[in-house]
């Protein structure tokens, strides 16, 4: 039982504020309806089209940089990290995944800009999949409405 839907929360607005999304090129089937979540959100909290951009790197490896620059820059209230980091057969993943997040809660604490952890570590596809459906099931849209 979910107690954050619609009628058990108000709803910050985003208006007059600017978000930064940054977002990973790899496993872009998944990544690309993360993004989608997130401009859903920041729709919805009435944020205007053009207060939103998006920076689209290699892999999530590369998030965190990305996310340093655009907190640096000064022209965002807050910076979206979205990705998708599968699990295989060696351990390339923890290292990822590890550095990944290590390197966005750095961004954050450097430049005192929240900077938003939308990056999805799943064993599996289908546990990446149930992760980037719609709504409050989708990591994309949740990392938005935090960063509101």
């Amino acid at each position: 039982m979910r107690i954050d839907d619609e009628q058990n929360r108000d709803k910050p607005g985003a208006q007059g504020f600017r978000f930064a999304i940054v977002a990973s090129l790899w496993n872009d089937s998944l990544v690309s309806r993360l993004i989608d979540g997130a401009l859903a959100a920041l729709k919805e909290s009435a944020a205007a089209d053009d207060a939103v951009e998006v920076f689209r790197v290699p892999g999530s490896f590369e998030i965190p940089l990305c996310a340093l620059k655009a907190a640096e820059s000064g022209r965002f209230a807050a910076v979206i990290c979205l990705g998708v980091i599968i699990r295989g057969d060696t351990p390339h993943f923890d290292y990822v995944a590890g550095e990944t997040a290590r390197g966005i809660s750095q961004a954050s604490l450097k430049t005192g800009v929240p900077v938003l952890f939308g990056v999805i570590t799943a064993d599996n596809v289908d546990q990446a999949n149930a992760r980037a459906q719609t709504r409050q099931d989708n990591k994309g849209y949740e990392a938005a409405l935090a960063a509101v």
